[in-house]
């Protein structure tokens, strides 16, 4: 980890005097974090108008604002205007413009919670938001209605009780830790939640979800390392929207973990202004996995309110995605998805590889254009599945083999399900038939 000379005179700024080991404490960052536009100015020197500071006050009044001291000294204050982090980290007043199709909880995070904490979309899988506080304040946040409005660690009685729903719902294999972010517990509350968890026999992965590789690395201490270990196996996803933040710093942070066995994961947003550049999402995978981190979705931007002037149309990621197959390793593609809007989950989205088929053949094209062709097999023996595992000539090795419900388009596809058609329940055609099949 480097203290070069713009972090240094910015910390003696904060405190006059300060040592290297002052500044690589997170602990110093988060006592330290800006959070009005006064103590912006004075740091960096960046000076705003009367009549911005009015538009600007405005706005942190509804969206608080919050930079730790190191994700700040990576703005660069001779053109702030057009740096990726400054327009990631300090308030706009475009986030007051609200929309029409504007939402507070637009994945319906709240909806899908059974019990306070946890969301659970998924059939075998649950959001645990332990804690509601971050190092700073992302302008893009999805859950701005919690994160800038309420800071709390969630007691432990509620904990509690989202470690029960868990412990009842045999069916829950894979528990994501989230938030505001999770990294911000005390090393002995995230210990005991870690070790609650890894007492429910069900639950098989954890997942922590933390932006503090990219806002404030030096979280990621030997202590917090060694005492993650012990729960293993524990998958590690950041959240890097532009190559400037993969800094000295952010590497170091990205080494223990990869050095300590933990699988690394990236979820990028496509921010307008940020990162809708081909180029710039090119160089952010490619350092990604220099660094072993799996870039692992990029994300549409989401409708929440105070996101318009962040969202780009969802052909900018096609474009984006055409650019990346075929023209960088394939590790290095992540998955570009639309988080549905009213809780429908993760979408995939790609460019159009397949070009049509008939019964023996499917016609292909591939990055450069060239379009070929692939050969179905003439003798395919398809298996017809009623769902009994055990009379199965295929070895499933599956210990008990988990029986599910089928939905969704998978029902229209099982050979045991007799469903041949999905009818949303407002389908007006069949509501008006059975309207005036009742009044005759």
């Amino acid at each position: 980890m480097i203290f070069d000379k713009d972090q240094r005179e910015l910390a003696q700024k904060i405190e006059e005097d300060i040592s290297i080991s002052k500044w690589k404490n997170w602990k110093w960052h988060i006592k330290h974090s800006i959070k009005d536009i006064d103590n912006f100015e004075k740091l960096t020197g960046i000076s705003f108008s009367e009549e911005e500071r009015t538009h600007l006050e405005k706005t942190t009044e509804k969206f608080p604002l919050s930079i730790t001291p190191y994700y700040l000294s990576l703005i660069n204050p001779e053109n702030y205007r057009n740096d990726p982090v400054f327009r990631q980290a300090f308030p706009d007043p475009r986030e007051l413009i609200t929309c029409k199709y504007d939402m507070n909880d637009p994945l319906a995070e709240d909806s899908d919670s059974p019990v306070e904490l946890i969301t659970h979309r998924y059939p075998d899988r649950v959001l645990f938001h332990i804690s509601n506080v971050c190092s700073m304040y992302c302008r893009h946040c999805t859950r701005k209605r919690k994160v800038g409005d309420v800071d709390y660690i969630p007691a432990p009685k509620k904990i509690k009780k989202a470690l029960e729903y868990i412990r009842e719902n045999i069916e829950i294999r894979d528990v994501l830790l989230s938030g505001g972010d999770p990294l911000m517990l005390s090393d002995k509350n995230l210990e005991w939640i870690l070790g609650e968890l890894r007492n429910i026999p069900h639950v098989e992965i954890i997942r922590l979800g933390s932006r503090m590789p990219v806002v404030l690395p030096y979280r990621i201490t030997h202590e917090l390392v060694e005492i993650l270990k012990k729960y293993h196996p524990i998958w590690f996803n950041t959240h890097f929207n532009h190559p400037g933040e993969i800094t000295a710093s952010s590497r170091a942070a990205l080494a223990k973990l990869a050095d300590a066995g933990f699988p690394l994961g990236n979820q990028t947003v496509l921010l307008a202004e940020v990162n809708d550049c081909p180029r710039i999402i090119k160089r952010l995978v490619q350092l990604l996995v220099q660094n072993r981190v799996r870039p692992y979705y990029m994300y549409q931007c989401d409708l929440s309110e105070g996101l318009e002037h962040f969202r780009t149309p969802v052909s900018k990621g096609i474009e984006i995605m055409e650019t990346l197959r075929g023209h960088t390793s394939g590790f290095a593609i992540p998955t570009f998805v639309v988080d549905a809007p009213g809780g429908g989950g993760k979408i995939p989205i790609n460019p159009n590889y397949l070009v049509s088929w008939s019964v023996n053949k499917v016609i292909l094209r591939n990055y450069e254009g060239i379009i070929t062709s692939y050969r179905e097999p003439d003798n395919y023996n398809n298996i017809c599945c009623d769902l009994k595992c055990s009379e199965c000539d295929l070895d499933l090795n599956v210990d008990p083999a988990q029986e599910v419900v089928p939905i969704g388009l998978e029902k229209l596809l099982t050979d045991h399900d007799e469903t041949i058609t999905l009818i949303p329940e407002d389908c007006y055609r069949l509501t008006r038939r059975e309207e005036e099949n009742n009044e005759d």
